[in-house]
Order: C-alpha cells, then sequence, then structure tokens
C-alpha cells in the first residue's frame, strides 16, 4: 500500500531526527534476505541502540539533506536498509560487519561517521577500533605505569631496610633462645 503525503512527511521527519542525532551511518543492500532474518536482525539492532529502517532513496535523501549525513546521498541507490549509530560508532560496526559475514546477501554500500563517506571496506577497521571505554582504559593505563614504577622505586629502598631491620631482630630474637 503506498504511503500518503503526510506519511511520507512523518517518515522523513523521523529519519532526519535521528541523522541529527547519530554519530555513525550505514547504508546496506538487503535484497534476497527473508523477513524472518531481517526481522531478527532489526531486534537485535535496536537492543544495541541502533535505528534501523528501510526507506525509498528519494525520501532518504530529503531526510539526510541538511544533516552531517548528506555525503550519503550519492549511495543511495536500490533497495538500501539504513542504520544509525547515535552512541558509540565502534559497536554499531561490530554489529553491521558480523551480520554482514553471517548473511553474504547483507551487503555494505556506505559508511559515513560523523559527516565523512568512507568505502564499505573501511567497516572492518571502524570494528576493529576499540570501543570508547576501552580506549579510555588503555589511555589511563599508559599514563599510570610511570607513575606506579616511580612509586616502586621510591619505595624499594625504604622496604629494602625494613627488611633488613625485620631480618636483624628475628636472628638476635632466635640468637637470645
Amino acid at each position: 500500500m503506498p504511503m500518503k503525503r503526510d506519511q511520507k512527511a512523518d517518515l522523513v521527519a523521523e529519519v532526519r531526527t535521528v541523522a541529527e542525532n547519530a554519530r555513525a551511518a550505514f547504508a546496506a543492500e538487503y535484497r534476497g534476505i527473508d523477513a524472518v532474518t531481517l526481522t531478527r536482525m532489526r531486534q537485535q539492532a535496536r537492543q544495541q541502540g541502533l535505528y534501523v529502517r528501510v526507506v525509498k532513496n528519494t525520501l532518504a535523501r530529503r531526510a539526510v539533506n541538511g544533516t552531517s549525513f548528506a555525503c550519503l546521498t550519492e549511495a543511495l541507490s536500490g533497495p538500501l536498509l539504513l542504520a544509525f549509530a547515535p552512541g558509540d560508532p565502534t559497536p554499531a560496526a561490530r554489529f553491521v560487519r558480523t551480520f554482514a559475514r553471517e548473511n553474504e546477501k547483507f551487503i555494505v554500500r556506505a559508511v559515513s561517521l560523523e559527516g565523512r563517506l568512507f568505502a564499505p571496506a573501511d567497516l572492518a577497521r571502524l570494528a576493529e577500533l576499540p570501543t570508547r571505554e576501552q580506549a579510555l582504559a588503555q589511555l589511563l593505563g599508559t599514563l599510570k605505569a610511570p607513575v606506579a614504577r616511580f612509586v616502586s622505586t621510591c619505595a624499594a629502598p625504604l622496604t629494602a631496610l625494613a627488611r633488613g631491620l625485620d631480618a636483624v631482630q628475628r636472628s638476635r630474637a632466635t640468637s637470645a633462645s
């Protein structure tokens, strides 16, 4: 059943709102994937915080026009599924890459990260990046290591002195017995 003009306007507004708040977008061809698999993928995507929608290309162009994802307009051809990641793009890229590996008919056509269009092959590089939390933990570990080494170096002579005094005290206690 064809959409009415006001339904199309509502859909364009919804996708535009999502696109304005997203950090990454993925466009993928889904031709040949059965409805059950696609529905399961949409449910899993929602659990990961992704917004997934099949939108006609003309409506998708209108929706992303004026947003940081306007660069996607040149990639919008054929039956495509759009996925927007509002948060950290790395888990979203991992999800899309995993689904594409499991379903050979799911072909990623475009990847856009904060307004820049990337080739579909760059999806693997994005998916291999650490998440924000992992990157912060790595940074903290890198910053903490020199301080920890400095503290242990400063404490080493005092620790050796304390152990030496303890050994002398024990040897006197055993010789007195």
